[in-house]
């Protein structure tokens, strides 16, 4: 399957904002893998392909908290990029969960070096600022945030751009040569990422003073919605 420039733009866009929501604004939690990679499968109409693929990336996603000033995988853009590699091919083709969880760590690892650049760019804008923010200039204020607001949204948007154009036709070319078993392939990727992901709840659990409750009761919640769908 060959992209074109009118494919790669929709989801580009979507990168920058769910880029803007890990950090910036609104924080809304739609950069989640879950959430980000459900959307971008829906975009190219397979929801249930990028949903699948969100929930693999959110396991790896478990073990890195987004916290403060702390350096973390930039999972808005890379789960973009994930989902819509593996909803752009048919069901059961084999290694595309391989490639595709491939291609969104590689984004996720590039995305947290871009943030760290966008932290000290916005270091040297505030410096440039600082007399007039001294003086108590709201304007400067605005300046800065607006300056940071749009520099982060191009971020996330040259970041799922620029990854999907390398890794959109190597993900196909892989894909098309893969010789090992679909089954095999996707059970690979996902005891990888269960792996990660179960160590990544057990550190909390047993670190946390009630987190036991909270996790056995989130799983019970979880068997009556799905029992009841």
């Amino acid at each position: 399957m060959d992209w074109q420039l009118a494919q790669y733009l929709p989801l580009a866009v979507l990168g920058a904002v769910l880029g803007l929501d890990v950090v910036s604004f609104p924080q809304a939690m739609v950069s989640r893998p879950i959430v980000a990679s459900t959307l971008a499968g829906a975009l190219l109409g397979q929801p249930v392909r990028g949903l699948t693929m969100g929930v693999l990336l959110e396991f790896f996603a478990l073990e890195s908290l987004p916290f403060g000033a702390s350096r973390y995988p930039e999972w808005g853009s890379a789960a973009v990029v994930g989902g819509s590699l593996f909803a752009a091919v048919p069901d059961g083709m084999a290694g595309a969960m391989l490639v595709s969880a491939f291609a969104a760590l590689v984004t996720a690892s590039l995305g947290s070096s871009s943030m760290v650049f966008l932290r000290r760019w916005n270091a040297i804008w505030a410096r440039g600022q600082q007399r007039r923010i001294a003086r108590g200039s709201g304007s400067a204020v605005v300046a800065l945030q607006l300056a940071g607001l749009s520099a982060d949204l191009i971020r996330g948007g040259a970041l799922t751009l620029v990854a999907l154009v390398v890794f959109a036709p190597l993900h196909f070319a892989i894909v098309g040569t893969f010789t090992m078993s679909p089954v095999v392939s996707r059970a690979v990727v996902v005891s990888v990422a269960s792996a990660v992901g179960l160590a990544a709840i057990w550190k909390v659990v047993r670190t946390t003073k009630g987190a036991r409750w909270w996790l056995a009761f989130g799983i019970g919640a979880g068997f009556v919605i799905a029992g009841s769908l």
